[in-house]
Formats: structure tokens, C-alpha cells, sequence
């Protein structure tokens, strides 16, 4: 175990058993949408991220798309909100 996940450990076991168990709920959680979302890329095709690349660069040359320049800059700016 890392030296970070004692600390965070060591803190957690300060606090009620209630939120310990919230707490443990959402990393719980986390760790099994990232399991999910691993398993979902490693057995992506090679012709199926060909296919979601062609998709993407159509979208771009018919403009259907925001430049991250922009979503930038409407997080930055506050008319977006990211949680």
C-alpha cells in the first residue's frame, strides 16, 4: 500500500462509521466503473477505434463540434460548470 493511501486511510477511520461508509460506497464504486471502462477499451477492435476515428473526423468537417479552446474557456469563464 502506498504511503498516500495510509494517509488517506488513517484519516478516514477518524470519521463516524456513517461516512466511512459513504466514503467507501463512492470508492467502491469508482473502482468498478474503472474496471468497467478498462474492460470496455482492451477489447475495443482496432477497426472499431478506425470507425469511431472516421465518426469523430466527420463530425469535426461538418462543424459539429466545440474546440476545447471554447469549453475552456467556458469553464474558466464560469458558464459551465464542472463538478
Amino acid at each position: 500500500m502506498t504511503e498516500l493511501l495510509e494517509r488517506a486511510i488513517a484519516q478516514l477511520k477518524t470519521l463516524p462509521s456513517s461516512e466511512q461508509d459513504s466514503l467507501a460506497t463512492i470508492l467502491l464504486a469508482e473502482m468498478e466503473s474503472e474496471r468497467i471502462w478498462k474492460d470496455k477499451f482492451e477489447s475495443t477492435t482496432d477497426d472499431q477505434w478506425r470507425q469511431m476515428a472516421d465518426m469523430v473526423r466527420q463530425k469535426i468537417a461538418a462543424g459539429e463540434t466545440t474546440s476545447l479552446a471554447d469549453v475552456f474557456h467556458l469553464i474558466l469563464s464560469h458558464e459551465i460548470k464542472c463538478y
